[in-house]
């Protein structure tokens, strides 16, 4: 699991050991247009800012075969974990809307479902909340059928409970038929050379 401290300076000060968070929330990265490394990268630092939260882990990144669509490049996928602060000035919903603006600001088009993407980010879990309304699904309804939500998802949370699914790492088990491949760190790369 990669701990990255990527605060605003603002933030930077802040003691991290009596930090509590009111709730965590999840959220999947992906990208198979451009440069989908660097986006997933870029779109990180982007999510550490996010006023209200603080960025808690993130997971390597995983080369995934596309879903749907087979003719298109693979995807890069990750998973984040955010501390929000207080859940009443961040409710999910908020959350979600800014997920949507970060997603724009890389120049994300919504076309067809499963299209190639230059940034796409879900919100998998907001605490344990469960919510069906048109514009949110908690858990996000596809999560758990998807390995490339689910292995970087149990790198950086291995006791994982979806709720009204149950373990995350029972879930995977189905999936694991599915294309995944997790890409060496930038220090692995280095020490291998």
């Amino acid at each position: 699991m990669n701990r990255l401290d990527v605060r605003s300076p603002d933030e930077a000060h802040r003691d991290d050991d009596a930090y509590i968070a009111d709730c965590v929330a999840y959220i999947a990265l992906g990208a198979n247009l451009n440069q989908p490394e660097v986006t997933l990268h870029s779109a990180i630092r982007a999510l550490s800012l996010i006023p209200g939260t603080h960025l808690r882990a993130t997971s390597s990144l995983y080369r995934t075969a596309p879903i749907g669509l087979k003719h298109q490049p693979d995807f890069i996928n990750a998973v984040v974990s955010l501390d929000i602060e207080n859940r009443h000035h961040t409710p999910p919903e908020a959350l979600l809307a800014r997920l949507f603006e970060i997603e724009a600001q890389f120049g994300r088009q919504r076309s067809i479902p499963n299209a190639p993407r230059t940034l796409d980010l879900d919100l998998l879990l907001y605490g344990d909340q469960i919510i069906q309304t048109p514009a949110l699904t908690l858990p996000h309804p596809r999560m758990h059928q998807r390995a490339f939500v689910l292995a970087p998802l149990l790198e950086i949370a291995p006791d994982c409970q979806i709720p009204e699914l149950g373990s995350a790492a029972a879930l995977f088990e189905s999936c694991r038929d599915q294309s995944i491949t997790r890409l060496p760190q930038p220090s692995q790369l280095s020490q291998e050379r």
